[in-house]
């Protein structure tokens, strides 16, 4: 898998001394995400895996709200994975665990996912704005993934800009796909249609759709098979 090409703190946003990142648009989604969230984990303990963690700002955010909850962020970008580490140290909570450098282009991420020494069968994946800013053998490998390793009642969330039957929800998102395009052919917003289909051959169905601020949806899919 190629190094992400749209990288925290290079956008010309502030970097904290001990390597702390800081993304715009976790300020702008992050209660709206959790929302949706917290109605599926409310009550519920174990391991929930954030793949593409990017600055780890939502982990920490996501961790302080369900303390009966263990958070593994990941990463495959370098600085990402240090400003995650960044944040996890300046937070101090004890349910976020060391980010894990997973290549969401291999369906068995990381060796931590099956040496012992990472997760074990999840409650939850999360994954925002990580699949239209790159190839789709990223979306394939994030799912395909995500079958293997959720457990019988567990649930994958993907949050982001999708097309609905091929056509796009909002001229904002139009416009976006267009500049994604132009900077990678492999990228674009993914239609909601293509990757229930990709889902639905690995094991994964697609239980619910929630709209969210700034023309994004979050897609929650939940596990076909024992």
């Amino acid at each position: 898998m190629a190094e992400y090409r749209v990288e925290f703190g290079r956008d010309g946003r502030p970097v904290e001394s001990d390597g702390r990142l800081d993304a715009a648009a976790f300020h702008r989604n992050h209660e709206p995400i959790w929302a949706v969230l917290q109605k599926h984990l409310a009550g519920k303990s174990g391991d929930v895996l954030e793949a593409g963690s990017g600055t780890g700002q939502h982990v920490v955010h996501f961790a302080k709200h369900s303390p009966d909850i263990t958070w593994w962020p990941s990463d495959f970008n370098a600085r990402h994975l240090d400003s995650i580490a960044a944040w996890r140290a300046h937070a101090g909570l004890p349910n976020i665990r060391p980010p894990l450098r997973i290549d969401l282009t291999d369906p068995a991420w990381c060796p931590a996912m099956h040496d012992g020494s990472g997760p074990g069968e999840l409650l939850a994946v999360f994954c925002a704005n990580v699949i239209h800013i790159a190839p789709w053998r990223v979306a394939e490998g994030l799912l395909a993934g995500a079958s293997r390793y959720l457990r019988v009642d567990g649930k994958l969330f993907l949050y982001g800009p999708f097309k609905r039957d091929g056509k796009h929800t909002a001229l904002s998102n139009a416009v976006f796909d267009t500049s994604l395009r132009d900077q990678d052919p492999e990228w674009g917003v993914r239609d909601i249609g293509e990757i229930s289909t990709f889902a639905a051959g690995v094991g994964l169905a697609l239980a619910e759709t929630v709209q969210t601020p700034a023309n994004n949806l979050i897609l929650a899919f939940e596990r076909t098979r024992e």
